[in-house]
């Protein structure tokens, strides 16, 4: 019996779990005798973890007179990539978790053991805040579950929003267990498949007891990420994840954590841990300032919404024509001011001039720190949907750029 750390693993779809569909409108008929449920079958071959099935002492035997490669079948029906168009090459999520696990070499030498559970088979850019507060209901189940506690946990996911995933679950998350979000940037019909390594970097990272208290961080590239840090930086090369200005927390290296410097202060207060009083309810918009902006749109978007992120230009600055428009909105709704630069914070007191940071902030404006705007947007819905004013919202903000 495996005596080691034990690790849960949630998988959301995305890269990493996806495969070609041959024909979306073709069944394939199994032998009449079947032997069991046949093992997902994708494009990629050997590539693709073709010697790993469920059950390594089942193989399933596929008809004679074959109609081509067959469609990887699992539980999620439609949801598990049945409708992608195969006849183009596309892909479409369509691996369990399970089957994922199976195409990581070296991953039953580590001694952990893994409790698998698939929440769903979406693409990144498909999840919602309702998909990750369902997400994080499971997880919270399973740290205080009755079958023991774990050591950590692993998400797996599209690495289009993997940086919103990230930061949102640290917000929320409390304990100790670190939380490991991490996915692929070419799938498993591409050459060179960077899911495995991933995975197996992501449940060392899990298993270790130099991430406890880590909150949540993401592993790819055999590097580790602070969440309130990371950042997709590139659409397609596999190093796309960085941490601008900070530089990532460690790397992992001959199944082993190595930590780069301590682990930064992070803060999860009663706010934003507690479940979301009407969530369903709060919608937050972001409007990025560019060259040229009258503010118009601010209008438009501001009536629809419970709160409001601004990117601004470089330390938190708009054009004057936008002034009036933002201090209207500041005193109905939250507005928090950011910078769409990627790294740097917002200055308080340095400018002066009329759509300054200094004279956003005098208005009304709340500072949104450090933070991008993708990740200001995250924390204003849900100190919203938790139901906090204004100056709680502010204080907020406030303490997690004091924090640093």
């Amino acid at each position: 019996m495996t005596t080691g750390p034990t690790v849960a693993v949630f998988s959301l779809g995305g890269t990493i779990a996806m495969t070609t569909v041959s024909d979306a409108r073709e069944q394939v008929e199994w032998p009449a005798e079947g032997r069991g449920r046949p093992r997902s079958v994708g494009a990629g071959g050997e590539a693709n973890g073709g010697g790993a099935v469920s059950d390594a002492r089942e193989q399933v035997e596929w008809p004679a007179e074959g109609r081509g490669r067959p469609r990887s079948v699992g539980a999620g029906g439609e949801a598990n990539g049945g409708g992608a168009p195969g006849a183009t090459g596309a892909v479409a999520p369509a691996l369990s978790a399970r089957e994922l696990l199976d195409s990581v070499p070296g991953l039953d030498a580590l001694g952990i053991r893994l409790r698998v559970h698939d929440v769903r088979r979406l693409p990144g850019a498909s999840l919602s805040l309702a998909d990750l507060d369902a997400l994080y209901t499971t997880v919270a189940a399973e740290l205080d579950g009755e079958a023991g506690a774990v050591d950590g946990v692993v998400v797996v996911q599209g690495t289009d929003t993997i940086e919103e995933t990230a930061f949102y679950l640290d917000v929320i998350h409390s304990a100790d267990a670190p939380v490991v979000v991490t996915g692929a940037m070419r799938n498993p019909t591409q050459p060179g498949p960077d899911g495995p390594a991933n995975l197996y970097a992501a449940v060392v990272c899990a298993a270790s007891s130099r991430l406890r208290g880590a909150g949540c961080v993401v592993v790819l590239g055999d590097e580790i990420h602070a969440a309130r840090t990371v950042a997709k930086s590139h659409s397609v090369s596999p190093a796309a994840f960085v941490s601008p200005g900070a530089g990532p927390l460690g790397l992992v290296a001959e199944g082993r954590v190595w930590l780069h410097h301590s682990l930064p202060p992070r803060m999860v207060s009663p706010a934003t841990a507690a479940a979301p009083a009407i969530a369903s309810d709060v919608r937050v918009g972001l409007h990025t300032v560019t060259l040229g902006d009258d503010g118009e749109a601010l209008s438009l978007l501001g009536a629809g919404c419970d709160g409001l992120v601004v990117a601004g230009f470089g330390a938190g600055h708009v054009a004057a024509a936008m002034v009036p428009k933002l201090e209207e909105l500041a005193a109905r709704i939250p507005v928090v001011l950011t910078s769409r630069t990627g790294s740097g914070p917002v200055l308080a007191r340095t400018y002066g001039f009329p759509g300054s940071e200094r004279d956003l902030l005098e208005r009304g404006l709340i500072s949104g720190g450090d933070l991008s705007p993708y990740k200001a947007r995250l924390l204003l819905h849900r100190l919203l949907a938790a139901g906090c004013k204004p100056h709680g919202i502010a204080g907020e903000f406030a303490a997690r750029t004091v924090s640093r």
